[in-house]
């Protein structure tokens, strides 16, 4: 499997938050509203658009949340705010509206799609909620994700953590995430943590979901990219080029526009 040479971390972060400030202040808005997840990907985002000197607010948004994830978040955003004086953060616990939601829907016999059907929903009430604090103090949605998952296996939910203004860190590979994280001083507790969209209520990582690590996938796709198949692998590398081929394909719903349909 192939790996993309590490990147110029400084360069890297001066560019994106450059980026950051001059589109907010091209839309006319006072900074940006990100919802912080205990994870590498809001932190490392969070921290480069408070970088920009614009207001950022830091939301927190559990759903029967994972201690731990919580824990993580507190403590990125008390350390987030204790170096730069645009920060702000506010709670929204969203326990109770979820679970006004899943008791007002009918339930469903398959309890695969029906758990993942919740799961997503989390998503979209937390898209919803930043929605409604950006249109009240004038805020873009930053994005979180990044290139593996946003462009390389589709694992988000669309119209939830997919639903944004603004994507900083889509161009960057999950291992260039952690590299600018060390750079930008996350804490060590977020850069050591297994990776979870947290959306199930528990503790399963996003490797017992996509069934493979994030450094298999981002290889799987780098190779992906530069013309190689199946029948150049064998192995533990065959079977996650056949993982990342698939989720490619059932989620390209997501990365492609809406289909239109067209009146000759």
């Amino acid at each position: 499997m192939q790996k993309k040479n590490k990147i110029n971390a400084e360069k890297v972060s001066n560019h994106i938050i450059n980026w950051l400030k001059t589109y907010a202040e091209n839309a006319k808005v006072n900074g940006f509203v990100i919802g912080i997840s205990g994870g590498i990907d809001s932190a490392v985002t969070s921290t480069l658009c408070a970088a920009t000197g614009l207001k950022v607010l830091c939301l927190e948004m559990p759903i029967h949340q994972d201690e731990k994830q919580v824990n993580r978040g507190k403590e990125h955003i008390e350390q987030l705010k204790r170096r730069f004086s645009n920060v702000t953060n506010a709670v929204v616990d969203l326990t109770q509206t979820f679970d006004v939601f899943e008791n007002s829907v009918v339930k469903s016999n398959d309890v695969a799609k029906y758990n993942l059907a919740l799961a997503n929903t989390r998503a979209r009430l937390r898209m919803t909620t930043l929605y409604y604090f950006a249109g009240i103090e004038s805020l873009l949605v930053a994005g979180t994700g990044n290139k593996v998952e946003d462009f390389g296996v589709g694992f988000y939910t669309k119209y939830g953590d997919g639903g944004v203004d603004l994507s900083p860190i889509a161009d960057l590979l999950k291992s260039e995430v952690y590299e600018l994280g060390r750079y930008l001083q996350i804490p060590e507790s977020i850069l050591n943590a297994a990776p979870t969209d947290g959306l199930f209520g528990d503790d399963r990582t996003d490797e017992d979901q996509l069934g493979a690590s994030y450094d298999e996938l981002e290889s799987a796709m780098l190779a992906d990219e530069s013309g190689k198949t199946v029948d150049d692998f064998e192995g533990r590398a065959l079977e996650v080029f056949k993982i990342y081929k698939r989720l490619n394909t059932i989620n390209q719903h997501k990365m492609n526009p809406i289909p239109v349909c067209k009146i000759s």
